[in-house]
């Protein structure tokens, strides 16, 4: 079929033939963008799903990993119960105990004294109960891996009650209806395993440890149950920054107790962390620790502290109650 340009004999000055070509450049242009566009979605869709592999296959290298720090800590634990000073890592771990008590003295006990004084005790007692309740299902996965039935059943139904019945937590219905209250570790697992004795190591900032406890913490803190309510890094951060001053606060009157009584602070610590450990998982006590520290004393003396805190804070509620009452009967009297 003939064209129209060989049919129009003004075809360069034909204003018809021109807006024509002109519709067809347009076409041409927008085909060509299109396709552009289609390309660009492909390589972007291409990137994608190589930056999604790579991420699974990050996470799976991190987990291999893990596993492999996990089993070289299993086929070491024998060597450090045969031969096991009292604390090999003494001078790195008084480095790290002096900063964490700076720490301490300048961030962490001034935050805890703030909002012990600022929020009520029904408030504070909320939010240890919740991240108890967190600690609840790290505390089932150990038992789990115990193979203790018994104790990981009792996590379970604590979780299930307090998170349904108890505002996600917020309230400690299982405790009061007397179910035990276990918290396991993955420290303990390893123990009941075999790893019952372990260095003393200090951790920034977290404090007193073993080489047994921070790998099992560093196990937890990868897949904690935070990670899976919390999925933003904002909403991580902010839950472990409540949770650090909620459990700081809960230390004041204990520590308070250890500055009266402790001379060098750091053994004192040190040999009252590994007594505590060597009680729960029954393992023995290292090497020049201190016979003469009292735990169950150090722990009344605390609880004392902590229920005169209780007693002081009652009173002051009742204190302020009587004087709003005063002040809402003095308007009413004749002078």
């Amino acid at each position: 079929m003939p064209s129209e340009r060989n049919h129009c004999r003004r075809f360069r000055r034909c204003q018809t033939c021109r807006f024509r070509l002109r519709v067809a450049a347009a076409r041409s242009a927008a085909r060509l963008q299109r396709q552009r566009q289609a390309d660009r979605h492909s390589r972007i869709r291409a990137r994608a799903v190589r930056t999604v592999r790579n991420q699974r296959l990050a996470e799976i290298m991190k987990k291999t990993a893990y596993a492999f720090l996990l089993l070289i800590g299993f086929a070491s634990a024998p060597a450090f119960a045969e031969t096991r000073p009292a604390d090999p890592y003494e001078g790195y771990n008084r480095a790290v105990f002096k900063f964490n008590d700076q720490a301490d003295r300048y961030i962490f006990a001034p935050a805890a004294r703030g909002y012990r004084k600022v929020a009520p005790k029904p408030v504070r007692a909320g939010v240890s109960n919740f991240f108890n309740n967190l600690c609840d299902v790290v505390s089932f996965g150990s038992n789990i891996l115990r193979l203790d039935i018994k104790r990981a059943s009792e996590d379970l139904v604590r979780v299930g009650i307090n998170t349904t019945f108890g505002l996600g937590g917020l309230i400690d219905i299982a405790g009061a209806g007397g179910i035990p209250d276990n918290k396991n570790t993955l420290g303990d697992t390893f123990a009941s395993w075999g790893w019952k004795n372990s260095n003393y190591f200090v951790l920034p900032v977290l404090g007193p440890s073993t080489v047994r406890d921070a790998l099992g913490t560093g196990i937890t803190s990868v897949y904690s149950p935070k990670n899976i309510v919390f999925r933003t890094p904002v909403g991580r951060w902010g839950t472990t920054a409540v949770s650090a001053v909620s459990t700081r606060e809960g230390l004041l009157d204990l520590t308070d107790s250890l500055d009266e009584a402790a001379i060098d602070k750091y053994s004192y610590t040190r040999d009252l962390y590994m007594k505590v450990r060597a009680r729960q998982t029954g393992a023995t006590p290292a090497e020049g620790t201190e016979d003469n520290i009292d735990i169950d004393e150090l722990v009344e003396s605390a609880e004392t502290g902590a229920a005169e805190t209780a007693v002081q804070e009652d009173s002051v509620s009742e204190t302020q109650a009587e004087a709003a009452g005063e002040a809402e009967t003095q308007p009413g009297t004749q002078p």
